[in-house]
């Protein structure tokens, strides 16, 4: 028995309808991944140049002349660094010898929860600058630690850690004033400097006790443009 017209004309549409909503999909999802091949190496880019923008607030370029983003060494989760989670560090090298290390830490007991940091150290120690890379500190009391907002444009709070070591500040030093540091400090607004005071010091701590292994010196790593299996 043949079936009725209006049956068959909506089997037809159904199957008309998938078909054409599959090759929608399919030209869709070409046409996104079209787009994502052209964009991606100036997404790339544009994050690698943010990157070393942050990168550049702590470390002077004069300390490296290789390539950062391509030197790195993975970092376990340690508590010394406040980590619970494994990071990436970057090593400056100059002339082929390791020069700095650029690192991650985390305050935890922030006035307002954990206060992520970035630290340059040089090899021989010193630190050679931090900054706040995220934090949800008080606007407007607790917030000087960012130099963005740090009133203090000629000489922002931050900047005390610039140079200092372990060896020219005594334990007893990392501290703010009210607590017979030497760290200054806005006045009902120490919470977040002891925070980020004590995460620095823990910090510098570490890099002393991983000293051998943080600037052992492997060698250069070699572009992928530049290796033997890479595009020429």
């Amino acid at each position: 028995m043949t079936p009725p017209l209006k049956t068959l004309s909506a089997a037809s549409m159904a199957v008309r309808t998938a078909i054409v909503l599959f090759i929608f999909v399919v030209v869709f999802t070409g046409l996104l991944a079209a787009a994502y091949q052209a964009t991606e190496p100036a997404i790339g880019a544009a994050a690698a140049a943010e990157k070393m923008k942050l990168i550049g607030e702590v470390l002077p370029r004069e300390f490296y002349d290789n390539d950062l983003l391509n030197d790195q060494r993975q970092l376990p989760a340690n508590a010394g660094l406040g980590l619970d989670e494994p990071s990436t560090a970057y090593l400056g090298r100059k002339s082929g010898s390791a020069s700095a290390l650029i690192f991650e830490a985390v305050a935890a007991d922030g006035y307002s929860g954990k206060i992520r940091l970035l630290l340059a150290v040089a090899a021989d120690g010193r630190l050679l600058g931090v900054r706040v890379t995220q934090h949800k500190e008080t606007p407007g009391l607790g917030d000087y630690i960012d130099p963005r907002k740090d009133k203090n444009k000629e000489r922002p709070w931050i900047t005390q850690f610039n140079d200092l070591s372990l060896a020219t500040v005594s334990e007893r030093e990392w501290a703010v004033r009210k607590d017979h540091g030497r760290f200054d400090s806005l006045a009902g607004a120490t919470v977040t400097p002891r925070a980020v005071i004590k995460a620095v010091h823990k910090a510098m701590q570490y890099v002393a006790e991983n000293r051998q292994q943080l600037f052992a010196n492997p060698e250069v790593p070699v572009p992928p443009s530049a290796s033997p299996g890479g595009s020429k």
